[in-house]
């Protein structure tokens, strides 16, 4: 993990600069990006984070996390979080693929909901749509976008059932 922070740092930057919500402002710095996701290691090396990329280091294409619940009363959820797609590799499917990774991921893991969030109008709210994910509501000006302009999130849910269910 440590050492993919690089790469990683690098999509997040163009996921931000194309104007996506992912909680960073249009400022974020290289250096910001990468330590952001070196913070990321201790919880992936502990197994409460999963984090999966495409591409290759320095030229990542995608990227998803699931964030494991760790409470007693809460093993049999986790959240999706960070989905981002490289501008160049839009439209090919890819964030369709890294929500079907994540999902089976976390079946294998014994988690039969998830739960995200995600900029209420946005290209990623389509792609949750598409797959399945219901939305359970709106909470207004709950981000602020890159720019920093307050905007309304949406919260989605998925059950998951495995095969034969």
């Amino acid at each position: 993990m440590r050492d993919s922070a690089p790469g990683l740092a690098d999509l997040l930057l163009d996921a931000v600069r194309g104007g996506a919500s992912l909680g960073f402002p249009a400022t974020l710095t290289t250096a910001e990006a990468s330590a952001w996701w070196r913070a990321r290691a201790d919880a992936v090396e502990g197994g409460h984070l999963l984090v999966w990329a495409t591409g290759a280091p320095g030229a990542f294409t995608g990227t998803v996390s699931l964030a494991l619940a760790e409470l007693p009363n809460s093993r049999h959820r986790a959240e999706v979080a960070k989905l981002m797609v490289h501008h160049a590799a839009r439209g090919r499917g890819l964030g369709r693929h890294l929500l079907a990774l994540v999902e089976a991921a976390a079946l294998r893991a014994g988690r039969t909901l998830l739960v995200l969030d995600t900029e209420t109008g946005s290209a990623a709210e389509r792609l949750y749509r598409a797959a399945g994910w219901t939305p359970l509501g709106s909470i207004p000006d709950y981000a602020t976008d890159p720019a920093g302009t307050l905007r309304p999130t949406t919260v989605y849910y998925k059950h998951l059932f495995t095969t034969g269910t």
